[in-house]
């Protein structure tokens, strides 16, 4: 499959229709998630592996993963909604991904590689949710793509140096943010974000998945 026809397929998934404030329940673009479900396709981290989607949402990443070649995948939200969402869009499509409501702090699997876009932290109620995501990624996988807002690249930089884990990919994309929320008052506002690549030295685990 070429990557448009990935974009393609990624643009049907239904959003949710109640997005949670306080969870930044921002989806990532079609377009930039198939760009990264190919660039961990070429790194060798997708075709065969185990896949988990942290903070899965309707399911792009997990959806993506499956259909370029995943062994098996895994998507996890703590809001019910958009589970439901993609749980009803997966069977739909005969997809044999697995979803879960589950909080971040409390999920116990293994995998080959983590897909996410974890919050950005920046609204009140959510502060340093993204650090959670990080911390999560380096129990349970062996390499992690994440994205984060560009300005707090060097704590991560520092923080994933703390964790004996190395970045081996940088990656610039403008993140698009619709007018989803009352208190939005530009109809898109588009945010610098940087996808790393990070290996966590983690012993892969697709055995035990």
């Amino acid at each position: 499959m070429k990557q448009k026809q990935l974009e393609i397929l990624l643009q049907q998934i239904p959003k949710t229709t109640n997005p949670i404030p306080a969870l930044e329940q921002y989806m990532t673009p079609a377009t930039i998630a198939a760009d990264v479900v190919f660039t961990a396709y070429n790194w060798g981290d997708i075709q065969d592996k185990t896949v988990v989607d942290l903070g899965c949402g309707t399911g792009i990443f997990s959806i993506g993963a499956y259909l370029m070649g995943a062994q098996k995948v895994k998507g996890y939200d703590v809001d019910p909604n958009v589970i439901a969402i993609a749980k009803q869009y997966t069977t739909k499509n005969k997809y044999p991904i697995e979803f879960y409501i589950q909080d971040i702090t409390s999920i116990q699997t293994s995998c080959d590689t983590v897909l996410m876009n974890p919050p950005f932290g920046a609204q009140k109620a959510n502060l340093k949710a993204d650090r959670k995501f990080i911390k999560k990624g380096f129990e349970i996988a062996s390499v992690l793509y994440s994205f984060h807002l560009k300005k707090t690249i060097p704590f991560f930089e520092k923080m994933i140096t703390a964790l004996k884990g190395e970045i081996t990919l940088q990656k610039n994309y403008e993140f698009p943010i619709k007018w989803i929320f009352d208190f939005h008052y530009k109809q898109i506002v588009s945010y610098k974000v940087t996808l790393l690549r990070i290996t966590t030295h983690h012993e892969p685990c697709s055995r035990t998945f």
